[in-house]
């Protein structure tokens, strides 16, 4: 299967990390229009190549730099592109450290916020149904900001020296299956939401378009993994204590807990469930996800449990609420007793008292922060060295 999964090179062929980026950097203005969705195989990337060396050329004789075009309204411009597109929770992570670097303003309540606004019109699996190849092919991103050009700064600058505006006029859909108008949505909201509540204080994500919409709002008690070992050991035991309404909750799979973050959230559904029927069920921690997964999983939990955040704290059958439409992410424990577990709990220490990791571990930001480093962040001009 894996050898038949995929017919050409590539990235994978679903609005993917890979793809939601690309998309997000030719909405930023980055990439030539049009560049973001085209298959690898296509003939055109030669000429996509050749095209973009000759205007990368061009943008140094004109002093054009990507901080000209890195401004707040291009970031904005690419967060509703990927909430149009269903796309990868990664785009969170990804654009918000992207933004800190070039000093814009783009933080996880502008996500939100923007999502809310725009409709959801890509159907593209794994929100959908289609592939990346049929989005080519029906007119691309282009075509997809042309429907909701009303949303975006048409104004921004990109790098070939013209505006939003100039790149998509004239775009259209030739497929309006795979790009849906605007009167008739796939959803209402963008694809991702941003959750807040006592078990994520910082916020929390979730793809809300491609999960069992039973779950939007879903209350059930928590079976707790200490971590990924704990995970792969126990998950397909047949004495686990899980049922379909069961909440699975991952611990110490985020930033510095993992460490690095890994795509562990879409959490394996326990095998007893599997052979009943069950093909979903809200599933909560601190990693990230794959942009390919689907299912009801929350990820990105700020601040982690590794540093204390409130899913630490969390025990086996707990009751946790989630709340898609409220944004809300919530832990029915009484502040005594959560007051009890915290002053019970202890720090575990690193395990890396020097080298690469030591340095990522005192300087890396949490999830809602983007995840990069802090010293990293700003605008702050590098010095020339001195010649002597």
């Amino acid at each position: 299967m894996e050898d038949g999964i995929a017919r050409s090179f590539g990235t994978c062929m679903t609005m993917g990390t890979a793809s939601t980026m690309a998309s997000a950097v030719e909405a930023l203005g980055l990439s030539l229009p049009g560049a973001s969705s085209m298959p690898a195989a296509d003939s055109g990337h030669a000429r996509l190549a050749s095209a973009t060396g000759r205007r990368i050329v061009e943008m140094v004789w004109e002093d054009l730099k990507p901080r000209d075009v890195l401004t707040d309204d291009a970031f904005e411009n690419a967060v509703t592109a990927a909430m149009a597109l269903g796309g990868s929770t990664n785009a969170v992570i990804h654009l918000i450290a992207m933004a800190g670097r070039a000093g814009a303003r783009l933080d996880l309540d502008r996500f939100d916020a923007l999502s809310r606004r725009t409709p959801f019109l890509a159907n593209i699996r794994p929100s959908g149904q289609y592939l990346m190849e049929d989005f080519y092919y029906a007119g691309g991103l282009p075509a997809l900001m042309a429907r909701i050009r009303d949303l975006l700064h048409t104004d921004a600058l990109a790098v070939n020296g013209r505006t939003l505006a100039e790149n998509i006029e004239g775009a259209t859909a030739s497929n309006e299956t795979v790009i849906v108008p605007r009167e008739r949505p796939l959803n209402d909201e963008g694809g991702l939401a941003v959750l807040r509540g006592n078990l994520a204080p910082d916020g929390a994500v979730i793809k809300h378009t491609a999960m069992d919409p039973r779950f939007l709002r879903h209350a059930g008690p928590a079976v707790v993994f200490r971590d990924y070992n704990d995970l792969e050991r126990r998950v397909d035991d047949p004495a686990l204590p899980a049922t379909p309404d069961s909440v699975l909750v991952l611990q110490s799979a985020g930033p510095l807990g993992a460490p690095g973050m890994p795509e562990w959230g879409m959490l394996p559904i326990p095998r007893k469930l599997l052979q009943q029927g069950v093909r979903d069920m809200v599933r909560i921690s601190d990693a990230r996800m794959s942009g390919t997964a689907y299912g009801a999983c929350v990820l990105h939990v700020a601040p982690e449990s590794f540093v204390g955040g409130p899913l630490a704290l969390v025990r086996d059958g707990d009751l946790v609420e989630l709340d898609v439409p409220g944004r809300r992410l919530s832990l029915r424990v009484s502040e005594d007793e959560l007051g009890r577990r915290r002053s019970a709990w202890k720090p575990r220490e690193l395990p890396y008292p020097r080298g690469w990791v030591a340095l990522y571990a005192r300087h890396v930001r949490q999830a809602d922060k983007g995840c990069d480093f802090d010293f990293l962040e700003g605008t702050a001009p590098v010095p020339e060295p001195e010649i002597h």
